[in-house]
Order: C-alpha cells, then structure tokens, then sequence
C-alpha cells in the first residue's frame, strides 16, 4: 500500500491512506475503536480516536463489492473480523498546518478484550509534482476524488499478483453551464453536455507512452438506460482513448474516456507542458462526457499506485462561497467547482 503522503487542498493539509486490518486468529475479533497516534514527537500523543459509528463507515470487509457498497448500510458487522478475513479501513486525516503533519504514525486496535498496536508508518512530505491544468476555462467539477465511498478511492484490484488501487486520487472533471452538467438538449446528443470536445493539454513536460485511439464515443446514459458504443469486456475497451505520459521524476500522468479521433500525439513524441493533446469525451466506461486523470506509479491505469498532485494555481468555490484563488494544492469535493482560467503555455506561443 502507498505510505501516508502529504498534500495541500483548500487551505488544509491531508493525509489519505488506507489500513489493512487482517484477523489471523481462529476466531471472531470485533473492533470497538481505532486510535492515531503521532509517534515522531515526544510525548507520544493522539491525534484521532474513530469510534464505532466512524468505523462503521470507514472499514470495508474483504469479499464485497465495492462498487455496489456506498449504497448498503454502515453496520456494526463491518467491524466483526471472522478468523481469517480482513478489511481495509479508509482513513482521512486534516491538519491546519505543515508543523502539525506528523512524521510517523501508529495505530492502535481496540477490541473487546484488549489492544494492539500496528508498525510505525512512514509519512511521504516531500514536495508532490506541480502540475498546468489539464483543461481550460471555468465550470469545471473534480467528481469521484479521494472522497470517502467513491469508487476511485475504494477500487482496489488484485493487478500484477499485488492489490493496488492506479485511481486513489483519480478525478473524473465534468463541466457545467448555468450549474448544469446537460445542457438544453437531447440528453442522447453527447454534444448537449459542456465538457465534450474541450481541450486537454500536457500537465508536465513528458513522453508519450501510450496513445489509444479510435475507440467510438457511447451515447450518453439517460433513465432509458445505458449501452456502450463496443463491450466493455477488456481492459484497453473500459478505458477508451487513452494517453499515458511518462514524467521526469518516473511518474506516469494518465488521460481517459477521450473523445473518438482527437488525439494529437503517438507513443515516442516528446510534448511539453501545456501542449494540446486532444478532447474530453465519452469513449470506454463512460456515462457522460468527462476526461479520467489520474497520476500513477506505473503507466497501467490498474495495476500501479495512484499519487497525489497538486496543480500551480487555478481559482475554486464551493455553493455559498465566493472564488478564491488557490496555488499549489488539490482540488476535490463533489460541490466543488474550479476555474483554471486560459491555458497560458498555449497564449505565449501565440503572442511569439
């Protein structure tokens, strides 16, 4: 699993990661509470206690569905470990301040008839890739990030004989119009949604090491239902048009569900920051329009860790806020909105 890492959003500093939690004893262990303990200071101190009802939502027990679980009830048999089964418990922590971001945790198990502690854990504060937006103008919407229950975060998959999870901090971006994802329209047209056929543009320098395209655009799902433009049976068909950036530090920028016919480059092209790469779309597992970005530790979109980021600048609100301009952090939140103004590498080169 990834350590601990440090990232920025809205003013606060965060810690997103997971636990794996595994009963190797021959009979049922029931977990009443879970403590935090910052052990890179003296005295050693807690920085959380989840008690049951937290835990209740927090862990997911090995063996279900976890694309189906954000809709089943948070009960009290999700902290009931039977011999030999496990569960993930999917942790957020926020701290006001980078002093306040410890750098080493413990964790400490309560159950019904004692305690124990995990290993000391690592925390990653080093600084995270700096990223240009990969769209342009206002409206834009981070759907499905590391939030709690969304399928990003909680899609750990068995890929390469390890459980990893590529899409940890993923994001699907929509776009909006007048506070609407569908424009006045035909709901089946996919041009009657804002984000089709927007531009996308290279976060970083890089190089090229996937680019799929050809892959048709779907009809958009609608109450009448959903069928894909091809079967969504493989790999390279969930993910549609695609493209796979290797960066400088060895990371791998990923682009998904673009639109059919648009991308601009081919495996081996060197681009640079800011450069026009293709559009938003709707190819692969895709509902409505939406580009899938997501940082990772390997070029496969599934078989990989997915990385924090942050991007230079860009202005965010949320309902009932006014914008405010943000630089260096993470835009996430399903009521967030972010607008990254013009694409400036794309300006200079026209103003030369």
């Amino acid at each position: 699993m990834l350590e601990p890492t440090m990232f920025a959003s809205a003013g606060r500093y965060y810690l997103i990661y997971e636990l794996d939690l595994q009963n190797y004893s021959d009979s049922m262990m029931t977990l009443l509470s879970l403590e935090v303990m910052d052990v890179s200071r003296s005295p050693i101190r807690t920085i959380a206690t989840l008690d049951a009802a937290q835990l209740n939502a927090l862990l997911r027990p090995t063996g279900v569905n976890y694309l189906q679980y954000p809709s089943q009830p948070h009960v009290d048999a999700n902290r009931a470990l039977d011999a030999g089964r496990s569960a993930l418990a999917f942790l957020c922590l926020a701290f006001d301040d980078t002093a306040s971001v410890p750098r080493q945790l413990r964790h400490r198990a309560h159950l019904e008839n004692t305690s124990t502690d995990g290993p000391v854990v690592t925390v990653h504060r080093a600084p995270l890739p700096v990223f240009a937006p990969l769209l342009e103008g206002s409206n834009w919407h981070p759907r499905n990030g590391p939030n709690l229950d969304t399928h990003h975060h909680m899609g750990y998959m068995v890929e390469g004989g390890m459980a990893q999870n590529g899409r940890r901090f993923a994001i699907d971006w929509r776009k909006s119009k007048d506070g609407k994802l569908l424009v006045e329209g035909d709901p089946r047209d996919v041009h009657a949604y804002p984000a089709y056929g927007e531009r996308l543009f290279a976060v970083a320098d890089g190089i090229v090491v996937v680019a799929t395209d050809g892959y048709p655009d779907n009809v958009p799902k609608t109450a009448a239902g959903f069928e894909p433009a091809v079967p969504l049976n493989t790999y390279e068909s969930i993910l549609g048009n695609k493209l796979v950036l290797q960066l400088a530090n060895g990371q791998f920028a990923q682009y998904a569900h673009m639109q059919a016919g648009s991308v601009r480059v081919k495996a081996g092209d060197r681009v640079r920051r800011g450069q026009w790469l293709g559009r938003v779309g709707n190819s692969g597992d895709s509902r409505s329009p939406h580009v899938h970005f997501q940082l990772a530790s390997t070029p496969d979109f599934l078989a990989s860790e997915g990385l924090p980021f942050v991007f230079d600048r860009f202005r965010m609100t949320v309902p009932g806020l006014d914008w405010s301009e943000r630089a260096q952090e993470f835009p996430w939140g399903e009521d967030t909105m972010v607008d990254f103004g013009a694409n400036r590498a794309q300006r200079k080169a026209r103003s030369q």
